[in-house]
């Protein structure tokens, strides 16, 4: 008796993984899927080659690899109306902006398409923003990046007549259209 319970157990093991085997479930192969997506992902992003590096024209965020964070977080970011209400109020006169952003960085990611949609609905001339990629060392080989001071990135340094009137570093305190308010209606006393 024993034998045959053996027997029908060995049975029922191989008849089970014979039906299976080369098969996965299909919430196993989604699972799989995810899991490569999030791997090719990640290792683009530390993938030296793809990491734009010193100064670089903003479309080049809309070309992949960049365009699957980019697109997506400058779509997604929900504004502080009351803010960006009170950002449109504000001269964009004498104002600029440097953008200082590693591709690499999951910061970077988040708040720079974010930074540019509220960029877009201010309505700052492109002309007006300089955009400087740095590597894992937060470092770039342009002229006078050494004097920009660089410890984290994002760094949103914002300029009013040429002299820095403050930087927004990593993610803001409140929000990016709040923090840009108070940074740009700040009268500074030296």
């Amino acid at each position: 008796m024993r034998i045959g319970v053996i027997l029908l157990t060995v049975f029922i093991m191989i008849k089970g993984c014979g039906n299976n085997a080369g098969k996965q479930s299909s919430d196993h192969k989604d699972v799989q899927a995810s899991d490569a997506v999030k791997n090719d992902s990640a290792s683009v992003f530390s993938d030296r080659s793809t990491w734009l590096l010193g100064y670089f024209k903003p479309d080049k965020l809309s070309e992949q690899p960049y365009a699957s964070w980019y697109v997506t977080g400058y779509e997604d970011y929900q504004i502080d109306s009351d803010a960006v209400n009170s950002l449109l109020d504000v001269s964009k006169d004498k104002v600029s902006i440097k953008i200082i952003m590693g591709t690499w960085c999951p910061d970077s990611r988040r708040e720079v398409p974010r930074m540019m949609r509220l960029l877009d609905i201010w309505k700052l001339p492109m002309t007006q923003v300089t955009f400087i990629g740095v590597d894992k060392d937060k470092k770039a080989a342009i002229d006078g990046y050494g004097s920009l001071k660089i410890e984290k990135v994002p760094t949103f340094i914002i300029y009013k007549n040429n002299i820095e009137a403050g930087r927004i570093i990593e993610r803001p305190a409140t929000s990016l259209e709040q923090e840009m308010v108070n940074i740009l209606t700040i009268t500074r006393h030296e």
